[in-house]
């Protein structure tokens, strides 16, 4: 059935994963639920990959209907300029394995391709939260994370996917219910594991998950990391004006449910947030006894955990030394990787948190026309009005490289274009 998902944009959005939640569930159920398809495309199409297919079709899961979303794999499948069939490092060593790829690799991939800058802010928080548990557990460095089945191509495309859909459809909250994880045991590249994986356990710390009744992996690393990064609040189903519907299918049956995703897509009834109010956290702590050299490596690693901003502050402390504050905003669903992160690279022994509204305007991304080439600005209205407007710097900085010329005067050739009317 054919939805108008511009009236989907804004609302509250419900995951109902009874049967658990895996990517390509969710890639499914953003697209029954009225994500046009051409949105999707469009963003994989930006990545550098060849030789895969998308196909979308409807299937039956025990009595019910619902969006299978599948990867088709080419033997000869292309990432950039490496080709994946030829044993080289960092990809499959036989034709039809899965590439295992670096995520320092992702992530280049990712910021490289011309993806709008909320896509890209999705797409990269989804992988940053998985690449965070593999590294704790692994005793590696994030960097050298090696991802195996969520680096998969058919992963990197249903979270990619799923970035753009939830993207279009720039949801005011995400509310989940309880995740039923499965059991049982679990063949991974790093031979039997329980289920559920160490991943995703460490994906849902501090969610409320559940058994599930069944020995079979109901929730897997990509479909944990998905939650984590985009889920506000675990709770029931809140109040709501239900708008629309969609239900994503998993690839197998199961004997006692039907293997479907649900999402809930409506306008809360009562008290919920307003739309240009987002309640956040911020996280701070003193410190008097860490070298400066370590605060460049403590930023990243808290942008990594999901903080949306963090800054160093300085202040004159007991003992009359000096120090700085450390502070990071955050929404509610990453505080504990926050906390962690703060705690771990950090030299203090506690940390504080408080809650924050945070206001921001109503924002929206336009291409503009330079003599450079496209390029793309944010729009931020209040009340309707435009009170600002920024070019990306992504953006600016992508087409200063291919035409030689600074970032600064792409800069200003978007911000005339734009004040002249030269709108795609």
């Amino acid at each position: 059935m054919l939805r108008d998902s511009g009236a989907l944009r804004g609302q509250t959005l419900y995951i109902d994963c009874f049967s658990g939640v895996a990517g390509d569930m969710m890639l499914g159920a953003l697209l029954d639920l009225g994500v046009p398809e051409s949105v999707v495309r469009q963003a994989l199409l930006a990545l550098p990959l060849s030789g895969w297919e998308l196909r979308v079709e409807r299937v039956r899961r025990g009595s019910l209907m619902g969006t299978k979303v599948h990867v088709d794999i080419e033997p000869q499948l292309r990432w950039g300029s490496v080709q994946h069939d030829q044993g080289e490092t960092g990809g499959a060593t036989h034709p039809g394995e899965h590439p295992h790829v670096h995520y320092a690799e992702i992530r280049r991939m990712i910021q490289h391709a011309s993806l709008p800058p909320e896509v890209l802010q999705r797409a990269v928080a989804i992988f940053d939260r998985i690449a965070l548990v593999e590294a704790e557990l692994h005793g590696v460095p994030v960097d050298q994370v090696l991802f195996h089945e969520v680096g998969a191509v058919d992963s990197i495309i249903d979270i990619v996917g799923t970035a753009a859909a939830l993207a279009h459809l720039q949801p005011l909250r995400v509310v989940a219910r309880p995740v039923p994880l499965g059991g049982g045991m679990v063949r991974s590249a790093h031979g039997l594991l329980p289920v559920p994986a160490p991943a995703t356990l460490a994906l849902l710390r501090g969610a409320p998950v559940e058994p599930g009744g069944i020995d079979v992996e109901l929730t897997t690393p990509t479909g944990a990391g998905i939650l984590a990064a985009s889920v506000e609040c675990y709770a029931g189903l809140p109040p709501m004006r239900v708008l629309a519907t969609g239900w994503g299918a998993g690839e197998r049956e199961l004997p006692d449910r039907p293997n479907l995703l649900r999402l809930v897509a409506g306008t809360e009834l009562g008290p919920a947030p307003a739309p240009e109010a987002a309640r956040c956290l911020v996280v701070e702590a003193n410190i008097d006894d860490m070298s400066p050299e370590l605060c460049e490596p403590l930023l990243l690693a808290l942008q990594e955990a999901g903080a949306r901003d963090v800054w160093f502050v300085p202040v004159h402390m007991k003992k009359n030394r000096p120090g700085f504050i450390v502070g990071a905003l955050c929404e509610a669903g990453v505080h504990e990787q926050v906390v962690d992160t703060l705690l771990r690279e950090s030299t203090t022994l506690g940390v504080r948190s408080h809650g924050v509204d945070r206001t921001v305007l109503d924002r929206e991304q336009v291409e503009v026309q330079t003599r450079f080439g496209p390029v793309l600005v944010k729009v931020g209205r209040r009340h309707g009005v435009v009170w600002n407007v920024a070019p990306e710097y992504e953006s600016c900085r992508a087409v200063a490289h291919d035409q030689g010329v600074p970032v600064k005067q792409v800069y200003a050739a978007a911000l005339a274009a734009y004040g002249t009317g030269a709108v795609s």
